[in-house]
């Protein structure tokens, strides 16, 4: 019977042992407050406006020279017609990797926001890992991700925590935790 209550004992005893903490934040809400970022969005919205720029003006001089091929199309010889559709079929394929090197999959802009946001990131994720440190997080759960998450107790948000760890909120702005009582 000792050994029962104390095999007993020793389960519950581990199985408390193992309980985690979590919490959850909001990282597109918390990285939107972040200045790097904002300044690395307006970077990127500047080489993208440049970027677009360029491309209409390509798309703009195909469209010159299809305009000029069909006005002088008549008085062309068979020859003279085959090298400009050839001209303009070049443009356009030109055209096309232009735009798939700037916007594509690893084109030029997610290279560029690769660049620009990480600081941002791995200035976020420090301070994520200084508030789970702190606060003894087993585990922080990103509800702005692909992660779903149906229902989310505001006990365990630590958004706020995180924003402060970043120095982007005081402690004195948030609301009395009179309904945040943290675990």
């Amino acid at each position: 019977m000792k050994r029962l209550i104390l095999a007993l004992f020793l389960t519950l005893t581990s199985t408390f042992g193992w309980a985690q903490k979590f919490g959850y934040i909001d990282s597109q809400d918390i990285i939107s407050k972040m200045p790097e970022y904002k300044k690395a969005q307006t970077e990127l919205n500047q080489f993208s406006v440049k970027w677009q720029k360029e491309i209409e003006d390509v798309q703009l001089s195909i469209d010159k020279l299809k305009q000029e091929y069909q006005a002088e199309e008549v008085l062309l010889t068979e020859d003279m017609r085959k090298e400009r559709t050839d001209t303009i079929a070049a443009r356009e394929k030109s055209l096309r990797e232009l735009q798939k090197n700037y916007f594509g999959y690893k084109g030029l802009l997610f290279l560029k926001r690769q660049e620009l946001v990480r600081p941002a990131q791995e200035k976020l994720y420090v301070a994520v890992e200084k508030v789970a440190k702190e606060s003894k997080l087993s585990i922080i759960f990103d509800k702005s991700g692909e992660l779903v998450m149906i229902y989310t107790n505001p006990d365990h948000d630590y958004t706020e925590d995180v924003l402060i760890a970043l120095g982007l909120l005081d402690k004195k702005d948030i609301l009395p935790p009179n309904n945040k009582n943290k675990p």
